[in-house]
């Protein structure tokens, strides 16, 4: 027996909703409103896009509503226009998805304990989706994930509606690749990777942010654009992870890296700089390369390289606490117990609010298991909010500034090099200052108590 034609999708159903985008009469629907999501809802309304955002925490949309944003770099002014106009509507309720054509997935995939991707907001959001899929609904994965999980976990339960993927709905992938804090670079003009497992499905996700960023790059499969990110994510773990073992290596030379890489990234071809660090944060770099390893494992095979990398850029807390614990031994002859540690910089990189999987985190959690007592100063994150691996920070407050910050304390660990803090007075102020990240390149005075790590 011949097995059926496979069915696709009416070419008059592409075409009609192919039209409403290039109109921007489709309604588009954002599912996850961080810091992924909220830059997007920005970008579809500046390009006249009427846009439902959809999150399950009810403060974020009430804080939308009423005219505030939660994100530093994101001001609530650039939704108020949107929001009074109708052209935004933040919301906790999903059965609006009905009302739109489009829906746009940028919910979180963190790691469990184990080291294994956690889908369960993926899947969540997939749950709550699928009773208002229609046909010609398009719907597009942004979250990073490893390879297979459009087809393999998104596909299924979108499927149980009774509509058929690539028949009566689109499904395409296109990997975030925001840079939060980063102004050469916006969401609109990113280069924006699409793939998808049909062709009609590719067709109008490449149409759809073709409509509001400058350039698109269609891949050949939803698999092929999820390695996409991780490739670009594997490459900068692999790379920090390099210098920061020759870090290591070059201080007990008495060699500085920083400096080595300044004359090395001099060279016109064949070097890209990379710079150390206290250790990796935000919700990419330390997550994503495990997406790999664990997806690998189905394949036997073995990801030595990316394990090794993490290995590396895990340990670096500790190389800064040795670090630190040295340098008040050899200034002080004292250890970290009852030391006054003042730690400079939360979030997880410079000049953006966002604590995600931040070495300062445990850097603080190393301290205090030392008998440190510890105090910080961030001008971006006045107070810790709740996370899954340090609940028990939640509710630490900032130092206000002052020049006479660091004055109470035996030493000054800078661990994020926000621009907006004077270092030249952190340095006067202090007694010793212990610095990750090279943020004190530039200050000359008081420059014996400036110790790198």
């Amino acid at each position: 027996m011949t097995s059926p034609p496979k069915r696709t999708a009416a070419a008059a159903d592409v075409a009609a909703l192919k039209a409403m985008i290039l109109g921007r009469d489709a309604r588009v629907g954002i599912i996850g409103l961080g810091y992924v999501g909220l830059p997007l809802v920005q970008a579809f309304c500046r390009k006249g896009f009427r846009v439902v955002g959809f999150d399950v925490d009810s403060d974020k949309v009430r804080r939308l509503l009423e005219g505030q944003s939660y994100i530093h770099h994101l001001p609530a002014s650039l939704f108020d226009g949107p929001i009074a106009c109708g052209h935004f509507r933040p919301t906790t309720d999903y059965a609006l998805l009905a009302e739109v054509e489009a829906i746009v997935i940028c919910v979180p995939t963190p790691l469990t304990r184990h080291r294994e991707p956690d889908m369960s907001y993926i899947v969540a959001t997939a749950e709550a989706i699928a009773p208002h899929l229609k046909r010609g609904h398009l719907v597009s994965l942004e979250s990073t994930t490893y390879p297979g999980t459009t087809r393999e976990i998104l596909q299924p339960i979108l499927e149980r509606s009774g509509l058929a993927a690539g028949v009566d709905f689109f499904i395409a992938f296109s990997p975030e690749r925001e840079d939060p804090g980063n102004p050469k670079y916006q969401t609109t003009t990113i280069p924006k990777v699409v793939g998808a497992d049909d062709a009609a499905a590719l067709e109008l996700a490449t149409a759809l942010y073709g409509a509001v960023v400058d350039q698109v790059v269609p891949v050949s499969s939803a698999a092929t654009a999820e390695a996409v990110k991780l490739t670009e994510n594997i490459f900068r773990s692999v790379n920090i992870a390099l210098v920061n073992e020759l870090k290591v290596i070059y201080q007990a030379m008495g060699v500085d890296v920083w400096e080595v890489i300044d004359a090395a990234k001099s060279k016109p071809f064949g070097f890209m700089p990379f710079y150390p660090g206290p250790g990796l944060g935000g919700h990419c770099i330390p997550i994503d390369p495990f997406y790999l390893t664990w997806k690998a494992r189905e394949f036997d095979i073995q990801t030595r390289f990316i394990e090794l990398a993490g290995e590396i850029n895990t340990s670096m807390p500790l190389h800064v606490i040795r670090q630190l614990a040295d340098a008040l031994d050899r200034r002080f002859c004292k250890g970290l117990n009852q030391a006054r540690i003042l730690v400079v910089g939360i979030a997880y990189k410079k000049n953006v609010d966002d604590m995600r999987e931040s070495p300062a985190l445990r850097i603080i959690d190393l301290l205090r298991e030392r008998g440190a007592e510890i105090a910080y100063y961030d001008p971006f994150v006045p107070e810790i909010t709740r996370t899954r691996e340090h609940p028990h920070l939640t509710g630490l407050r900032s130092l206000p500034w002052s020049a006479d910050l660091a004055a109470a304390h035996d030493a000054t660990l800078i661990v994020t090099d926000h621009d907006n803090i004077d270092y030249q007075a952190l340095v006067a102020g202090s007694r010793l200052v212990v610095d990750t990240r090279n943020a004190t390149a530039g200050i000359t005075d008081g420059r014996d108590k400036v110790v790198k790590a």
